[in-house]
């Protein structure tokens, strides 16, 4: 079974119900600085962790006295613009103290789906985990429509976590587990300890969530986990409304594990190298080398572009013979390409008249 001191980074969901009292509609601030303590805990063994928190809408509804039913779209976009500012102070303030940055990233589905926005959020996300900062991910759901409609952020979470590279994502649900049926209506369900492969059978056990916060349910965690074991990253579902979910998750909790089917940085190398490529990029000797030793593509090392592409579009990678070496994901256009090819990095800003990325294909979106 998994562990999360074998997981060197971490994506973390937490939903609603667990940061919003059900009674009064205010912050479980006792149990968030809980959570926090785990979450020091971690970084104190040098793991990265990612929070992917709901909880904006929820908490704005009680700020602007708004019903505790289904809200219609365009209160559901205030509530949130309100409870966000203070979703992301309450989450400072309880990191805070351990001496841990927190930032602020508001995402949609499309930022994953569109290849160039999701360059940019995975480089994003990068650099911050990278400066020792601990991300809280929401959806936008202030312009978001689909987001808020479906109402749940188990598919987010395992989309940051195939972003992010994870080797662990952890849902802290209402419930501590997946079982046979729901346990709320069926005294005789049983919880899964360990699920090697989603089965259809699995899938048919699914049912509706029973929170009155939350709209996530089974069907939902089985997508996320899908995605995400798919992607190399093992997913857990545990109860997280006691105090140190993670700690008690570390220490034998009830819960469910869905194993990871590969690495996630192989899967990810694999992903890549299955796309069909926009364009061409040839290189010369040193380049050639450098890729062959793990580095990035460098503007100077590049000697001839070819075809349409835009950012995060998949380019074919040519050696100084024409052989191909791999295919990587552009983070320029071929445009803004072929003006830097040849050139040191240093000169990208003067070039194109705004400070560019050093690497043209990062080595993490590189498949050799």
């Amino acid at each position: 079974m998994a562990t999360l001191t074998d997981a060197q980074r971490i994506v973390v969901k937490i939903g609603s119900a667990l940061l919003v009292d059900r009674t009064s509609g205010a912050l479980r601030a006792d149990w968030l600085r809980a959570l926090a303590a785990d979450v020091a805990w971690l970084k104190s063994m040098g793991k990265d962790v990612i929070l992917v928190s709901s909880g904006s809408i929820a908490l704005g509804r009680r700020v602007l006295g708004l019903a505790a039913q289904e809200l219609p779209l365009e209160q559901s976009q205030a509530a949130a613009a309100v409870g966000q500012i203070r979703l992301a102070g309450a989450y400072e303030e309880a990191l805070a103290p351990h001496e841990i940055t927190t930032a602020q990233v508001l995402v949609t589905l499309e930022d994953s789906a569109d290849r160039r926005r999701y360059l940019n959020s995975r480089a994003t996300l990068e650099t911050l985990i990278g400066l020792g900062v601990v991300p809280i991910v929401n959806e936008n759901d202030t312009i978001a429509t689909d987001e808020i409609r479906y109402g749940d952020n188990d598919r987010l979470a395992a989309q940051v976590a195939v972003t992010v590279g994870a080797d662990a994502l952890i849902l802290l649900s209402d419930v501590d587990g997946f079982y046979t049926a729901n346990p709320a209506l069926d005294p005789t369900a049983r919880r899964y300890d360990i699920i090697d492969r989603i089965t259809p059978e699995i899938e048919a056990m699914a049912g509706d969530g029973v929170s009155g916060l939350s709209k996530g349910g089974m069907i939902t965690k089985l997508l996320a986990a899908k995605m995400a074991t798919a992607a190399g990253c093992a997913m857990a579902i545990t109860e997280g409304s006691p105090n140190n979910p993670l700690k008690l998750l570390e220490n034998g909790a009830p819960s469910t594990w869905f194993t990871a089917q590969d690495d996630p940085q192989v899967a990810r190398k694999r992903w890549i190298a299955a796309m069909k490529t926009r364009g061409v990029v040839a290189v010369d000797e040193g380049a050639a080398r450098a890729l062959g030793s793990g580095k990035s593509l460098l503007p100077a090392g590049i000697r001839h572009i070819e075809g349409d592409f835009g950012r995060g579009d998949p380019l074919a990678i040519l050696g100084p013979d024409g052989r191909k070496l791999g295919q990587g994901l552009s983070r320029y256009t071929a445009e803004e390409a072929s003006a830097i090819k040849g050139c040191q990095s240093t000169e990208i800003e003067a070039i194109l008249g705004y400070a560019g990325r050093a690497a043209v294909i990062h080595r993490d979106d590189m498949a050799l």
